[in-house]
Parts: structure tokens; C-alpha cells; sequence
């Protein structure tokens, strides 16, 4: 199954977002932006692995886009 997250740079950091909206993910009402590259990674990870048990993920259509 190809890869629901991805990483991108952003002027913080890391922002970890949905490759199909382009949205920043969201954790918890946070979005993940300006993360350090190692959390961001991670954080992908996991989120990908949630997407595929169809467990539910958030996505800000609020936050700055690309």
C-alpha cells in the first residue's frame, strides 16, 4: 500500500501532511508543522500504519498549505 503521509520542509522544521489533501496532519488538535526531522519520521510512520488498520487520522484544512 503506497504511503498516505509524507514529509516536507517547511520554515520551522518538518511538517508531516496527507499525501492526497496536501493538508498538515493533525495530533491530538495540534498540527504537525516545525517538527524536528527524527519526530517527523516517525510520526509518518506511525500515522501510515494507523491509515492502514483504518483507524481514524485528523487533517487541518485550516493550516498553511505548500
Amino acid at each position: 500500500m503506497a504511503p498516505r503521509f509524507d514529509l516536507r520542509k517547511d520554515e520551522n522544521g518538518w511538517t508531516v501532511f496527507d499525501v492526497f489533501s496536501g493538508w498538515p496532519a493533525v495530533v491530538h488538535g495540534v498540527a504537525q508543522t516545525g517538527m524536528d526531522i527524527q519526530d517527523a519520521s516517525d510520526l509518518s510512520e506511525l500515522l501510515d500504519l494507523m491509515a492502514q488498520r483504518g483507524q481514524p487520522i485528523e487533517i487541518d484544512p485550516n493550516a498553511k498549505r505548500p
